[in-house]
C-alpha cells in the first residue's frame, strides 16, 4: 500500500473513475449502440429484399426462356420456312427480354447501392452529431466544479471549435 501512496494512487479517486466510466459506458450503450444496430439491421433487411427481387427477376427470365423453348417445339411441326422465321423472332425476343431484364437488374442494383450510400451518410452524420453533443455535455459537467465561470466558458468555446474542425 505504501508503494501505491508513493505513486500518488488514491483508492477513492480510482473507484470514482471506475463509476464514471461505467456510467458513461451504459449511457453510450443504451442511447448510441442500440440505435446504430437497429439502423444496420434495417439496412441489412433492405439489401436482402433487393437481392430477393433480383432472384425473382432471374426466375422470371428463366420462365420466359422455358416458354420460348415450348414455342420452338410446337413450331417444329410446321414447314421449314415457319421454323426459320420463328427462330429469328425468338432470338430477337430473347435478346430484347434479356437486355430489358439486365437493365432492370442493373437499375435495381444501382438504386440499392445509392440508397445504401445515402443512408450510410445520414447515419454517420447523426452519429457524429450525437457524439459531439454527448462530448460537449460531458465536458460541461466535468468542468463545472474544477474551474471558474470564465475559464469554463473559454474551455467550452475551445472544445466546440475543435469539434467543429473535426466535423
Amino acid at each position: 500500500m505504501e508503494i501505491l501512496n508513493n505513486f500518488g494512487f488514491e483508492p477513492i479517486l480510482f473507484i470514482a473513475q471506475i463509476v464514471n466510466f461505467l456510467i458513461i459506458f451504459f449511457v453510450l450503450k443504451k442511447y448510441l449502440y442500440k440505435p446504430v444496430l437497429k439502423l444496420l439491421d434495417e439496412r441489412k433487411n433492405k439489401i436482402v429484399k433487393g437481392l430477393k427481387d433480383a432472384e425473382e427477376s432471374a426466375k422470371l427470365l428463366e420462365q420466359t426462356l422455358q416458354k420460348e423453348e415450348k414455342i420452338l417445339k410446337d413450331a417444329q411441326s410446321k414447314a421449314r420456312e415457319l421454323i426459320e422465321e420463328a427462330k429469328k423472332q425468338n432470338e430477337q425476343m430473347l435478346k430484347n427480354s434479356e437486355e430489358e431484364t439486365n437493365k432492370k437488374i442493373n437499375k435495381m442494383l444501382k438504386d440499392a447501392r445509392e440508397q445504401i450510400t445515402y443512408e450510410t451518410g445520414l447515419a454517420e452524420k447523426r452519429l457524429e452529431t450525437n457524439i459531439s453533443k454527448l462530448a460537449v455535455a460531458f465536458l460541461e459537467k466535468s468542468v463545472k466544479g474544477l474551474f471558474g465561470e470564465k475559464e469554463q466558458e473559454a474551455i467550452m468555446k475551445e472544445a466546440v471549435k475543435k469539434l467543429k474542425k473535426v466535423n
